[in-house]
């Protein structure tokens, strides 16, 4: 027997009212370790239930009184932040290293930035001759917070602190294919936040996931996820006209200049193409290189690909990890074997990985190159979400900024070059939410996060997240002379 993890409702861990239950599997070593309950609408009914009830009062709560429970729950990350590491990294596949360096602090770091911001986030006033207009921000009532498998507790957090924040109640629903670290921050809610205050649903998107999405008393719904299931969710919320905020997927480029810094540029490159095996939204799968320096650049990628180390993601000095399921690796798979038919040259891994010990079924797969793929081709249109990067030459920049923006994608991109202007004018021209300059992936909790075309709808982050989680009203004081 398998231990089974429970819905948080009512602050307190209950049995689901249905009786089917979904598997978890460890990817590192491809055996079931856990379950947790396929939800049902009498799951839901009872977690709405729970959230109208404390809504009200939470919500009534003086900002500085919220923020002092959203920095308990990070004092709580933090001292068991040992465990929610080795959690994480079971529950992933990712490595023990980059669970306990950057996920689990971060979800530490969004709930003291949150709490800040429900101190210093309010209304604002107008004033005219004759009259005042103030415009208040109260909470929303419930609302729905979904995340995904590849950042389980940083993207979950990232999500429940800005809705606390503001004073609604939260209903979650985590992937089912990465639940352990959700039902253990439940854990450490349970003597903090006042319950039903934050509750959390396990099951399918397709299942539990949609019924909360459609349930008229939730306000809004924050999905991180792919772009087929953002474009479903969107469809569902606009029936009812709720409020939606979709951070979606991305087929990120890498713009590198030759007057960059070279060793600089495949360091970040092999770190954009290659953290948590290629599983974040902001990986670039695309590098675009310039003519001049194609070729050198090409052998010192795939030199440093080559050094990569895989292996048992518990173990500290292992750099890349296991894929998350056997269906993703074999989504992987199939997007590689694509790549092959499309004249694709593979310079580096495409095949599954198998190591010794107890990760001798685990989901690993070798980081993998491709190069000679046209700007057409579905490789480099479709994302992958995984270990597989395409390597391309450019001219100039001109065709640099064609290339980069030639997808139906635009989440993220980094351009590396020491010319400034060049910098500012490709900045401008990129279809994209976030750019980076001579950096990858350096975020700032105030800054929105987001993207256009296919990679979402609307921002997450800073004060726009709080406006999200808020409604707006305005109201004018006049009458007198």
């Amino acid at each position: 027997m398998v231990p089974r993890l429970e819905n948080f409702i009512a602050g307190a861990f209950q049995k689901s009212q249905h009786s089917r239950f979904v598997p978890v599997v460890e990817p590192a070593t491809g055996q079931i370790y856990a379950s947790v309950p396929e939800s049902s609408t009498a799951d839901l009914k009872l977690a709405i239930d729970a959230a109208h009830a404390a809504q009200p009062g939470f919500g009534k709560l003086a900002p500085a009184q919220r923020a002092a429970l959203l920095r308990r729950l990070a004092d709580a990350i933090d001292a068991d932040s040992a465990n929610l590491a080795v959690i994480e990294s079971k529950d992933c596949g990712k490595t023990i290293t980059q669970a306990s360096q950057i996920e689990i602090p971060r979800a530490a770091a969004n709930f003291r930035y949150f709490a800040a911001m429900a101190e210093s986030f309010g209304s604002e006033s107008h004033a005219h001759p004759d009259a005042l207009n103030v415009t208040l921000r109260p909470p929303l009532g419930t609302v729905a917070c979904i995340s995904p498998w590849n950042l389980p507790l940083y993207l979950l957090s990232w999500k429940i602190a800005p809705a606390l924040a503001c004073g609604n109640a939260v209903i979650a629903k985590p992937s089912e294919v990465t639940p352990a670290s959700a039902h253990r921050f439940a854990e450490l809610a349970q003597g903090i936040l006042p319950p039903g205050v934050l509750n959390i649903l396990h099951g399918s998107g397709a299942g539990i996931g949609k019924a909360l999405v459609r349930h008229a008393d939730v306000k809004a719904v924050s999905f991180t996820g792919s772009t087929l299931t953002g474009a479903a969710i969107a469809e569902d919320c606009a029936a009812s006209f709720k409020k939606v905020s979709l951070e979606l997927g991305g087929k990120n480029p890498m713009l590198i200049f030759a007057d960059a810094g070279f060793d600089g540029a495949v360091q970040a490159a092999l770190r954009a193409a290659f953290s948590n095996q290629g599983q974040i939204c902001l990986c670039a799968s695309r590098i675009l290189v310039e003519r001049s320096i194609y070729r050198r650049f090409v052998e010192a990628f795939v030199e440093g690909a080559k050094k990569i180390r895989v292996g048992d993601p518990s173990h500290p000095d292992t750099q890349f990890g296991a894929l998350v399921s056997s269906a993703h690796l074999q989504k992987v798979t199939d997007a590689i074997a694509v790549a092959e038919t499309e004249g694709g040259r593979k310079l580096l891994g495409g095949s599954r990985i198998y190591l010794e010990g107890r990760c001798a079924d685990g989901f690993f797969l070798a980081p993998t190159v491709f190069d000679q793929l046209p700007q057409s081709a579905q490789t480099n249109q479709q994302e992958i979400f995984g270990p597989v990067v395409t390597l391309q030459a450019f001219d100039n920049d001109a065709q640099a900024l064609l290339m980069a923006n030639d997808t139906r994608y635009g989440l993220a991109a980094s351009v590396y070059t020491n010319d400034l202007g060049r910098a500012q004018r490709l900045a401008q021209g990129l279809q994209m939410g976030m750019v980076w300059i001579n950096c990858w992936m350096h975020r700032d909790l105030r800054t929105p996060f987001g993207g256009v075309k296919a990679s979402g709808l609307g921002r997450e982050g800073g004060t726009d997240a709080m406006r999200f989680f808020s409604d707006c009203k305005n109201i004018s004081f006049g009458g007198w002379e």
